[in-house]
């Protein structure tokens, strides 16, 4: 393969007191990933040489200070800062807070130039990066605010999709949220990534029910009758394989999740609680509907177990996979897709 070919992952570090640059670290210590992608971190050498001297991880890394000078073979690190960073592992800082700000602003401003294939991000805490250059809920958010579409969080497994509908909100403004309109749009992301990203080619789309047993013919709500069920029916017209509401107990309790390409979740922990209990540690956060490919592990920070070289990168493994596979998918998707007929 010739280097200058392969995909060029941005990894943006994270909180610099959590286990972000742990995990990067570990997933490098196979030399091997190197034969799949080339790896560029944004941040500093000494904040990773840190790192690396605490928890005695030996991996050789490669500092840079101009993308045009990173090696396809080594673990690149974009020096984006020169000043020593005070590291306190394991305690919420608002510098570290900053310096994830701003590994994640210049890995998202080269994402958009082109100049990384991949963005790859590392947990951030999201208080203390909070400032007034930053003002969102999570990585998502900001995401959703820097490059173009409609972002909708999947958690992912090779066997389990799971979008939100809602997602960083407050419980009680879930309700008001739910509209026809959201739910048409988060289906039509969820149904095009599926296709484009995940190469399926009429994906079978569940959506599950806002309130406990749908509602009880409302009972206890009228929403899933009122609002989620005909969207899913005018959905259904247009040909679209969606099905629901389901009520999400049994949906889990039964495995009837396996029987689906996708789930649309109607907040954040109806979808996330029984993702992370069927798959925590090897699940992927993906922001499906962008115009590039952003992951990121399913876990956060860790403050608690940070440079106690407790850490397991899996997750980071599989995200970086995962991202990896969904830039090809793509890639092969646009290329397909191309009008034969076109001359150019």
């Amino acid at each position: 393969m010739d280097k200058s070919d392969k995909i060029i992952v941005g990894i943006s570090i994270g909180d610099l007191n959590g286990i972000g640059i742990e995990v990067i670290l570990k997933t490098f210590q196979d030399k091997r990933m190197l034969e799949f992608c080339t790896p560029v971190l944004f941040g500093s050498t000494k904040a990773i040489s840190y790192h690396k001297k605490a928890m005695q991880i030996e991996v050789p890394i490669h500092g840079v200070t101009d993308i045009n000078q990173i090696n396809h073979n080594k673990i690149n690190v974009l020096n984006i800062w020169k000043e020593e960073v005070v590291i306190e592992l394991g305690k919420a800082t608002k510098e570290s807070g900053a310096y994830a700000a701003k590994s994640l602003e210049k890995a998202v401003a080269f994402l958009n130039d082109k100049k990384i294939d991949v963005l790859l991000t590392a947990p951030i805490n999201k208080e203390t990066i909070q400032s007034e250059n930053f003002n969102f809920p999570g990585h998502t958010e900001y995401l959703e605010a820097k490059l173009k579409g409609d972002s909708l969080m999947i958690l992912m497994t090779n066997e389990l999709r799971i979008g939100l509908i809602t997602g960083h909100i407050p419980i009680s403004k879930v309700a008001e949220t739910i509209t026809p309109e959201l739910i048409t749009s988060k289906i039509e992301t969820m149904h095009a990534s599926l296709v484009q990203d995940f190469g399926i080619n009429k994906p079978k789309i569940a959506v599950l029910s806002l309130n406990p047993h749908c509602g009880d013919k409302g009972v206890i709500g009228e929403e899933d009758d009122v609002i989620i069920a005909p969207t899913i029916q005018k959905i259904q017209e247009s040909g679209k394989l969606v099905f629901g509401p389901y009520a999400a107990d049994g949906f889990f309790g039964s495995e009837t999740y396996k029987q689906f390409d996708g789930v649309l979740a109607t907040y954040h922990d109806q979808g996330l609680a029984p993702f992370k209990a069927l798959s925590f540690g090897n699940g992927v956060n993906y922001t499906a509907g962008l115009d590039a490919v952003r992951t990121s592990p399913d876990h956060g920070t860790a403050f608690d177990i940070a440079g106690k070289n407790m850490a397991n990168p899996s997750s980071f493994k599989e995200a970086l996979f995962a991202g990896i596979q969904i830039f090809k998918a793509r890639k092969e998707h646009k290329e397909l897709s191309k009008n034969p007929l076109v001359v150019k």
